[in-house]
């Protein structure tokens, strides 16, 4: 779990709502995965999941029946022992916030939950989600639903079928937010995958950025790609930070990376880069317009700007053993923390949310915190995430994560990273080795 500030003054329960099919798990994954990158403790509970542990084999839509008394308990069996993990998590392991993901479709169930959550001391905020569009819900269906263990053995006709029956059987009691009825609750209900909100009694900041975040997410189909700045001349000196120039390979490097983005033959790209010199000079060999993005700089090293490692570990022996010993909260004197430039990179990410096809040129910190945003990476291992120059990352979202196709440019460089340290805090930490490595994603 990744220990950041408190941003809570006590927990909050993020409770779903609507019928299946709409979108609820993929919301509640990706909150989930922006709350925990943004330094909030959080874990999702899919009574779905508690379901199907329980009932093992899944036979048909008869036991989503409003009418099956054996179906019933064992669904409110499942979401009192969700319930009661989530009580465990807030209360005893340290979480701040709670994902409940189910379709809780009626007010007495929500009434249930806001009892709980008031015996607990947390704080509840719904999150409605409702799709009336056909094409989205069958998509939807198609994507996520046909992949569920509970169709493992079902031809697709037959899948579509039963799960279409499933959601007929929630669709006679289910009662949506009101804004007169439920007027004491907050939340945000979502309609049509984002073309209108309404949003209710935002209590606290940890709820107002909620509301920003799932304002601004889409599920239209794109493509993100990643990649560093050519080689720099302070690159292949083995200095880190510094403002300069592209290095010989580094320019072959532009001039490669313009091809293969002709080759991609992308729709409407955007290109972004940070205000330093390497990724602008990597940016104007596309020969597309760029947008420069300060918040894109690469981590302020401060009084080490420029200097190679052994030099940092000569002149400054206990910072260099601070930071091998925590390097994502570790902060240069007079610079930043990988802590910091996930705070800085929040409206990047934001953006990002909003757009559809982009290219990211940034730098090496700044690319692992992009990175382990959109792979859902610890706070322990966003720092070493490899992430080698002359290679470009294609991120794909898909239903509830992200494909990943490194596309290595053939153009030789230093490699600048430095592998976790293997041993204590006073003892010799491994030297950074800068031979060329080919593979983004090893170890």
């Amino acid at each position: 779990m990744r220990l950041g500030m408190c941003m809570t003054n006590c927990p909050t329960l993020i409770v779903t709502v609507g019928l299946p099919a709409r979108g609820k798990t993929y919301i509640s994954k990706k909150l989930t995965r922006y709350l925990n990158w943004i330094g909030v403790p959080t874990k999702e509970f899919n009574v779905g999941q508690y379901r199907r542990e329980c009932l093992k084999i899944y036979k048909s839509f008869e036991f989503f029946r409003p009418d099956n008394e054996e179906g019933l308990k064992i669904r409110r069996q499942c979401a009192i022992s969700a319930l009661n993990d989530v009580r465990q998590y807030l209360s005893v392991e340290g979480g701040q916030v709670a994902v409940f993901d189910a379709t809780n479709t009626t007010r007495e169930r929500r009434g249930t939950i806001v009892k709980f959550a008031e015996q607990n001391g947390f704080k509840v905020f719904f999150v409605e989600s409702v799709c009336e569009d056909a094409d989205v819900i069958a998509q939807n269906i198609v994507q996520v639903k046909l992949d569920s263990p509970d169709y493992i053995h079902c031809n697709t006709e037959e899948a579509i079928e039963d799960f279409m029956k499933r959601i007929k059987c929630y669709e006679s009691s289910y009662q949506s937010l009101d804004e007169v009825l439920d007027r004491d609750l907050s939340y945000i209900k979502i309609m049509d995958v984002g073309r209108r909100y309404l949003v209710n009694r935002v209590l606290d900041h940890i709820q107002s950025r909620i509301v920003y975040y799932l304002m601004n997410i889409h599920i239209t189909p794109r493509s993100i790609y990643l990649c560093r700045h050519g080689e720099s001349d302070l690159n292949i000196k083995g200095c880190i930070g510094g403002d300069s120039g592209l290095s010989g390979r580094g320019k072959e490097f532009a001039k490669r990376l313009r091809k293969f983005i002709q080759d991609q033959n992308i729709k409407d790209l955007k290109v972004w880069t940070s205000q330093m010199k390497r990724t602008i000079q990597t940016a104007e060999c596309l020969g597309v317009p760029y947008e420069q993005w300060k918040s894109l700089n690469e981590i302020d090293a401060g009084v080490c700007e420029e200097m190679m490692y052994e030099e940092i570990q000569e002149h400054y022996p206990l910072e260099f053993a601070l930071r091998d010993q925590d390097k994502y909260r570790y902060r240069y004197p007079k610079g930043e923390s990988y802590e910091d430039l996930v705070q800085r990179l929040e409206p990047v990410i934001m953006e990002l949310e909003r757009q559809e096809n982009i290219l990211v040129i940034c730098h090496q910190a700044v690319m692992r915190c992009l990175l382990a945003y959109f792979l859902d990476k610890t706070a322990d291992e966003l720092p070493y995430l490899k992430c080698p120059l002359h290679t470009v990352l294609k991120l794909t979202p898909i239903a509830y994560g992200c494909k990943v196709e490194p596309f290595c440019l053939g153009v030789e460089a230093v490699n600048t990273h430095r592998d976790k340290p293997q041993v204590g805090m006073w003892g010799r930490t491994q030297k950074t080795s800068r031979h060329h490595n080919l593979n983004p994603l090893q170890g």
